[in-house]
C-alpha cells in the first residue's frame, strides 16, 4: 500500500486562487510520486482542491471528518475511505496514526493548530515522521521568525529547528521529506542546576 501524506490546509473558498492552484499541484505531484493522501475529509477550500487533484490522477484519498462537519454536507464523498469521527481530537489522532509524513499548506487557526501539535509531538519524540511547511509566497515567514525568536530566547533547543523543513515550491516538498527522514529529536528538557 502507498505511503500516505497528511496534508493540513485551509477549508476556506474565499482565499486567493493561487493557493488552490498549489494544492492542486500538490495533489498531482503526490500521485506522480506514488503517495496517497490522508487529510481532514472536506470538499471545500484547499482541502477539496488537493483531494480532487489526487482523485483526478487516480490516487488514493483517505478523509477523516467529524460528524458535525459531515452533517453540514462538507465531506468529500468521493474519497476512497471516509472515516467519520465525533471530535476534532479524534480526527487529528487518526490522521497522525495513518500518515507517513506531514505537509502544511497555508491555512488559518485549524491548520496552524494541527501542525503545532505534530511539532510538539516531534519535540517530545512521540512522532518521528517528517514535517514540511509549504511557505508559498512567504506565507509562513512571520511564523518562522517567531520560531527564531523562541530559539533566541531559549524556549527550545537549536535542534528543534531540525524537526521541520520549509519548502518554497511543491516539488521541493518531497525533497524536504526525504531530507528530514530519520531526524531524531533531542531531549526536550534543558539540564538544570
Amino acid at each position: 500500500m502507498a505511503k500516505l501524506l497528511c496534508v493540513y490546509c485551509a477549508s476556506s473558498d474565499r482565499i486567493d486562487p493561487k493557493y488552490a492552484a498549489a494544492a492542486t499541484e500538490l495533489g498531482h505531484e503526490l500521485v506522480r510520486r506514488g503517495w496517497g493522501l490522508v487529510y481532514g475529509g472536506g470538499k471545500t477550500g484547499l482541502m477539496g482542491a488537493v483531494a480532487r487533484a489526487v482523485k483526478a490522477k487516480g490516487g488514493r484519498v483517505v478523509g477523516v471528518i467529524p460528524e458535525f462537519m459531515k452533517a453540514r454536507e462538507l465531506a468529500f464523498d468521493e474519497a476512497d475511505e471516509l472515516v467519520t469521527v465525533v471530535t476534532l481530537r479524534e480526527r487529528k489522532l487518526l490522521m497522525e496514526a495513518r500518515a507517513d509524513a506531514f505537509v502544511t499548506l497555508p491555512g488559518g487557526f485549524g491548520t496552524l493548530e494541527e501542525i503545532m501539535e505534530i511539532l510538539t509531538l516531534r519535540q517530545l519524540d512521540v512522532v518521528k515522521k517528517p514535517c514540511v511547511f509549504l511557505n508559498q509566497d512567504g506565507f509562513y515567514d512571520d511564523l518562522l521568525r517567531l520560531f527564531e525568536k523562541m530559539l533566541a530566547e531559549k524556549f527550545f533547543k537549536p535542534s528543534n529547528m531540525d524537526l521541520f523543513r520549509v519548502a518554497q515550491t511543491v516539488p521541493e516538498i518531497f525533497a524536504q521529506i526525504e531530507a528530514s527522514a530519520g531526524v531524531k529529536a533531542e531531549s526536550k528538557w534543558f539540564e538544570t542546576r
